[in-house]
């Protein structure tokens, strides 16, 4: 075989092997849009027959991943690569993967038991793995989650199923605890009356169950009063804060005296004796 003859041989497979990278690349775009083009037609399905949110997510990830590992295997056979091998291959280095990244595995399992038990759906408020806000998205592996300062944060499924999980929005309403200090000289049943009138007329305070204020303890300052009102999940953080207002602004117009620790200090002896703090007056 002459150089010319050489030439051809190799315009000719170079041609060939061009025209199928050009084919395969082609495959992978068409095949890609098509793809997601098949998710949003599944997701659309899914919201119209009332899924829950969570589970369209999860179904939606397992779906797409399933698809482009079918893609992928697809480009090789159009190359001609054995794809029964490759299979085998692939199967093999899933397991050698699976055995070194367990954790995945396992945040893998955790994501399949969250669906399963829902202790949580997306737009609930709750404090898992350590972290307090609002669930955006539960996926393959992770959790994530929008903290009340608006901070993105994503969270490890094993570590969530392995820990306490909070739901705030579970219930219908909740409790806003609160403290409200008294001077010794002030008549806790009026602060108490005026308290809960006025806690009653916070916008978005709950009528059942009524607010709860009531003596927590005693400290040197005098009673330490427990403010409780109710309310639904939404509202919590404008209760809250507007139940330190009421509480300030209770106590001032009553005209009650500022809170302050009492101590009764026997006279230091000339041999060096400490002074003894007994058990506050109230």
């Amino acid at each position: 075989m002459n150089l010319s003859e050489i030439g051809r041989v190799t315009l000719a497979l170079l041609t060939q092997f061009g025209l199928k990278v050009i084919g395969a690349i082609l495959l992978w775009m068409i095949a890609q849009r098509l793809i997601d083009l098949a998710l949003k037609v599944l997701r659309r399905g899914f919201r119209s027959q009332n899924v829950e949110p969570t589970l369209i997510n999860y179904l939606i990830n397992i779906i797409s991943v399933t698809l482009r590992i079918v893609l992928v295997v697809a480009i090789l056979g159009f190359f001609g690569i054995e794809t029964t091998s490759f299979a085998a291959l692939l199967a093999a280095v899933g397991i050698a993967i699976g055995a070194a990244w367990g954790g995945l595995l396992a945040n893998f399992a955790a994501g399949a038991f969250l669906i399963i038990f829902h202790p949580f759906k997306v737009g609930d408020f709750i404090t898992a793995g350590g972290v307090t806000g609002t669930v955006t998205e539960l996926g393959l592996f992770t959790t994530t989650i929008n903290t009340p300062d608006n901070v993105m944060t994503i969270v490890a499924n094993n570590k969530i199923f392995s820990d306490n999980i909070q739901n705030f929005s579970a219930n219908p309403y909740r409790r806003v605890d609160l403290l409200a200090q008294l001077h010794h000289d002030v008549n806790h049943n009026d602060a108490i009356a005026r308290l809960k009138t006025r806690i009653s007329q916070i916008p978005n305070v709950l009528d059942n169950p009524a607010p709860d204020v009531e003596i927590m303890t005693f400290n040197l300052a005098g009673p330490l009063l427990a403010v409780r009102p109710y309310c639904n999940n939404e509202n919590y953080w404008q209760v809250y804060f507007d139940t330190n207002k009421a509480i300030r602004e209770t106590f001032g117009e009553a005209g009650y005296p500022v809170p302050e620790q009492r101590y009764a200090f026997s006279q230091l002896l000339g041999d060096g004796t400490k002074p003894m703090i007994p058990s506050p007056k109230f």
